[in-house]
């Protein structure tokens, strides 16, 4: 069957098996790796991906069914070579070790930062808690986010203050 989305703002179409995963049309159709695959039960959470703006577990979303809506991946965040605080702050407070749920973890950080800016840990634990990690207790991914929420709140201080 053919398959019309927008992935990461790119209009795309392609032909595809009806019963193909969107975590297999992103990586082996798209070639966007970012996406893990980890436990194909809805489980762990790697493969988070949003769809129309609405984080989903995409090894258990049928491409099919992304038709005609917009996917964002992990690799959407960036824009114009500027990183995602969500990104920088898994950066400065070390929020991965391994790596493997961390795409997963920024996609659901990204939606939660958009939805409340000033989250608390209860919050931001509420959020992740649909994603397993089994590297880092969570606790530096936790300062991840909070750090990048931080981050956005100043970056909206200072435009408002070059704005006055």
């Amino acid at each position: 069957m053919q398959v019309h989305l927008t992935v990461n703002g790119e209009e795309v179409s392609k032909e595809i098996e009806p019963r193909t995963l969107l975590v297999h049309f992103l990586r082996d159709h798209m070639g966007l790796t970012g996406t893990h695959w980890g436990c194909d039960t809805s489980n762990c959470g790697t493969c988070v991906v949003w769809v129309d703006n609405e984080p989903v577990k995409s090894c258990t979303h049928l491409a099919a069914m992304a038709g005609g809506h917009e996917v964002r991946t992990v690799e959407g965040l960036e824009v114009d070579g500027e990183l995602d605080p969500v990104q920088e702050g898994f950066i400065q407070c070390h929020g991965l070790q391994c790596g493997f749920c961390t795409p997963g973890m920024m996609m659901t950080a990204r939606a939660l930062l958009d939805r409340n800016p000033d989250p608390d840990e209860a919050t931001i634990r509420e959020a992740i808690s649909g994603q397993i990690c089994r590297c880092t207790g969570y606790s530096t991914i936790i300062r991840s986010i909070q750090w990048a929420a931080s981050k956005e709140r100043e970056t909206a201080v200072a435009i408002e203050g070059a704005n006055a």
